[in-house]
């Protein structure tokens, strides 16, 4: 076993783990993507005996860079360091803020998503498409969708059409616009290339922003460019948001579905849609429902997805047709 001091990040990650125990190891992948599960898997697997007293100091380390990061979440870098001087010294202090930046990294523009999205409006409303996008693309999706409503019109789909095509972005870049916007955090930040924007996000900041500015977005993306209108169409509500939906909705919906789609996808749907749904039913129907659906055996996941597919595609057909109301931000409260 390596002295602790010549352990690399991914070795004192897979040592964190196996101190934690295999159910919080098995929460924390959850929150991983495929290749870093695989890269601690890999190292986990290639651990020999680990000393008790590494055990400790990496966990010790481990709770200073969690600490640490909770006080950068509270007020930003500075605060951080002041806190973590006060108690652990000025150079202690200083490698655990370098050893947080750079191997958590602290997400670009922290300090944006604690600020009003009025004052960041007025700030990059006059700036470039693209710099708009950036700046959107890393603040919570209520602040964009706020900002992304009072931008004017003719910029908006712009706007959304950069974000859902950006890709990763320059760390000179991203310290070039963070630095505008907050000189005192700027020299801190350690930056690698990282991705922000994509289908996803504008999906979540069209999900908040009101209907007129949404579908003003959505028709000219769908002159300009229909397959990514399309694409953004189909995320816009997937099939477990029908939980979200009233039960006048939900029974209206019903009405237009194949009995034998809608027990397909609620063959693996969540108890939360299954109650939606089973309330807006008949008990008679409901009964039969579920006796189908026990009869029906094991299912292919592919007919399963067509299934809840071919529900949202209904679903927004009706919402598009004025017959249903899907309930979203930017005031689109029901009024019955």
């Amino acid at each position: 076993m390596a002295r602790l001091q010549e352990l690399n990040g991914k070795q004192k990650a897979a040592i964190l783990l196996i101190s934690l125990g295999p159910e919080v190891s098995a929460e924390v992948f959850k929150h991983l993507r495929e290749d870093e599960i695989e890269m601690l898997t890999l190292e986990i697997a290639n651990m020999r005996k680990i000393e008790s007293n590494d055990k400790e100091k990496i966990l010790h380390e481990f709770h200073q860079i969690a600490v640490a990061q909770e006080y950068i979440s509270q007020g930003g870098i500075e605060y951080a360091k002041d806190i973590l001087e006060k108690a652990l010294g000025q150079q202690k202090a200083i490698d655990v803020i370098n050893r947080l930046t750079a191997t958590l990294q602290v997400r670009p523009f922290d300090f944006a998503r604690k600020t009003d999205p009025n004052q960041i409006l007025n700030f990059i409303q006059n700036e470039h498409a693209q710099t708009i996008a950036l700046v959107l693309s890393y603040l919570q999706p209520e602040q964009s969708a706020m900002i992304l409503s009072s931008l004017p019109q003719e910029r908006q789909a712009d706007v959304a059409r950069r974000i859902a095509l950006m890709d990763a972005t320059s760390p000179d870049v991203i310290t070039q616009v963070e630095r505008v916007l907050e000189q005192k955090l700027s020299a801190t930040f350690q930056h690698d290339y990282t991705s922000a924007g994509g289908i996803e996000s504008i999906v979540q900041i069209l999900n908040g922003v009101d209907r007129s500015t949404e579908r003003t977005i959505l028709d000219t993306l769908e002159m300009e460019y229909p397959e990514l209108a399309d694409e953004i169409k189909k995320r816009m509500f997937i099939f477990e948001d029908i939980v979200k939906l009233d039960n006048r909705s939900i029974q209206r919906i019903i009405r237009d579905i194949e009995n034998s789609d809608l027990q397909l996808a609620l063959k693996v749907a969540s108890e939360n849609v299954r109650d939606a749904i089973f309330r807006n039913m008949s008990k008679r129907m409901v009964e039969t429902f579920k006796e189908e659906m026990e009869y029906m055996g094991p299912v292919r996941l592919r007919d399963v997805e067509e299934a809840q597919t071919k529900i949202v595609a209904i679903i927004r057909r009706l919402e598009e047709s004025g017959e249903i109301i899907i309930a979203r931000g930017g005031g689109d409260d029901i009024i019955v």
